[in-house]
């Protein structure tokens, strides 16, 4: 949780997501496993996408005589992260600085920074 991502088509950071509390937590924050994936709920849209592969980018360039035009950020996440750890949260393999997920747009979806600076054991 509070993790800051980076979307390779993205003119804006994000952060993720965790809502369920009953994952634990390290420095306070809940542990984000590979399948904290879901849009608008664990990644949050970041500020306006370029990719011409978003159908919304592609008609707004198009109106424009070709000109980019990036329009808002609506990510579409149809995989897991890859790159989850060896630690298992409820089953599943933890986030780890390296975990990157795909959006259906083209972007390459990247954690920055991951909230936190330890682990606990």
């Amino acid at each position: 949780m509070g993790a800051m991502l980076k979307c390779s088509f993205g003119m804006a950071p994000s952060s993720l997501m965790i809502l369920d509390p009953t994952r634990p937590c390290v420095q306070g924050k809940f542990i984000g496993t590979i399948m904290d994936n879901k849009p608008f709920v664990n990644i949050l849209p970041f500020g306006m996408c370029q990719s011409m592969a978003n159908p919304s980018v592609a008609s707004a360039t198009a109106a424009a005589m070709g000109v980019l035009t990036p329009m808002p950020c609506t990510p579409v996440i149809a995989a897991p992260w890859m790159n989850g750890g060896n630690v298992k949260i409820k089953m599943q393999p933890a986030l780890m600085e390296n975990s990157k997920c795909m959006c259906n747009w083209g972007g390459s979806i990247e954690i920055t920074n991951p909230g936190n600076t330890t682990t606990e054991g």
